[in-house]
């Protein structure tokens, strides 16, 4: 075969290939290689389910802990949460004392809502503690993300991460000052509710929740119920008072009161101005809670609130056990002695009626 026409054949084979390439399809999106390039297809992300609160988990350990007959489970709207109900150890209850445990505390916290709850039944009060909710802003932290650390290396030492394929020496990347102004991504960030939004909530959330308890309370015929806080507990009992005055609560009990941070007013502005009886429990060796204390208690006086009494609390001792005696001794002693809305203890009569003094002799006229 000439050489010349060797040529034109091979021409023409050329051509025909490159034109059935392109009359071919072209591949379907679900065939591209995924972003990673290894080869394998990507992994859709998994969604966790949202993480328990801290106080849920805390509810969850006592269930285990504590005995059933304990254990009351209460429903705020449409939330159901612990409660420990302890009756009281006599024939005659005196009343139902809720207790409200602070920030970060339980229904069975040991240094101040245990003691209360487990022994004030013996002096003739029922007892329910509460479990509140986390509080606001102090949400369970983030998962970390499933990235499996890098490869050792046959030395024993980290292998180094891959180097961009981008990475050019000739082109290399802007300085941080050039780096900082660049165009902030568009893509919307996830909402988050802002800090009034959190602490309206959280007040709903907790109000409903003392609410349950006074219903609780009063199915248990209760004549008197007393709303005991401790720490910030007590100034959501405060508020609740304060913003639900049909309650029909007529007493208060505020063991180391404090505010719950971010919130206001401040107790001097709450309590004293409260109608009901309170009694403000408090550790006088603390400068601090001695300084509010004397707020408080100044606060009371410029609105003559006659039925607001404080009592100092000694924390001499190092003993755990000593300092809760002291406690529950100092609450009974306001329970007995500064209960509004109780019929007064008088000792028991006899019955009998005292003799009618003779009447003396009368003087003879002259």
């Amino acid at each position: 075969m000439p050489r010349r026409t060797l040529t034109l054949a091979t021409l023409a084979l050329a051509l025909l290939c490159t034109a059935a390439q392109a009359e071919d399809p072209p591949a379907e999106k679900g065939d591209a290689a995924p972003a990673d390039g290894t080869g394998q297809p990507a992994e859709k992300p998994v969604e966790r389910a949202p993480l328990d609160e801290r106080s849920q988990e805390d509810a969850k350990a006592l269930e285990q802990r504590l005995p059933q007959a304990e254990q009351q489970q209460l429903t705020a709207g449409s939330e159901p949460f612990l409660a420990l109900w302890q009756p009281a150890n006599v024939g005659t209850p005196n009343g139902v004392v809720i207790l409200i445990p602070g920030d970060g505390e339980t229904a069975d916290w040991p240094r101040a809502i245990a003691p209360l709850r487990t022994k004030l039944p013996d002096v003739g009060w029922h007892t329910l503690s509460l479990t509140l909710p986390d509080p606001a802003g102090d949400e369970p932290p983030p998962r970390p993300a499933d990235t499996p650390p890098p490869a050792a290396s046959e030395g024993g030492t980290p292998a180094e991460p891959p180097k961009s394929e981008s990475a050019d020496p000739a082109n290399p990347p802007p300085p941080p000052e050039q780096a900082s102004t660049a165009e902030p991504s568009t893509d919307p960030a996830p909402p988050q509710p802002r800090a009034e939004e959190r602490r309206k909530t959280q007040t709903e959330r907790i109000s409903a929740r003392i609410q349950a308890a006074i219903g609780f309370a009063r199915q248990q015929q209760a004549t008197t119920i007393v709303l005991l806080g401790h720490g910030s507990g007590a100034w959501w009992a405060a508020r609740f008072l304060t913003d639900t005055p049909s309650s029909g609560v007529e007493n208060l009990v505020m063991v180391a009161a404090e505010v719950p941070a971010g919130y206001e007013p401040p107790l001097e502005e709450l309590a004293p101005r409260l109608p009901q009886a309170v009694g403000d429990l408090y550790y006088q060796q603390a400068p601090t809670a001695a300084a509010s204390a004397l707020k408080r208690l100044q606060a009371s006086k410029r609105v003559k609130h006659l039925d607001y009494v404080q009592v100092p609390l000694a924390d001499w001792s190092a003993s755990q056990d000593a300092k809760q005696e002291q406690l529950v001794r100092r609450v009974r002693g306001w329970l007995d002695s500064h209960l509004k809305g109780a019929a007064p203890k008088r000792p028991a009569s006899s019955g009998a009626t005292a003799p009618t003094p003779p009447a003396a002799p009368a003087t003879p006229s002259i």
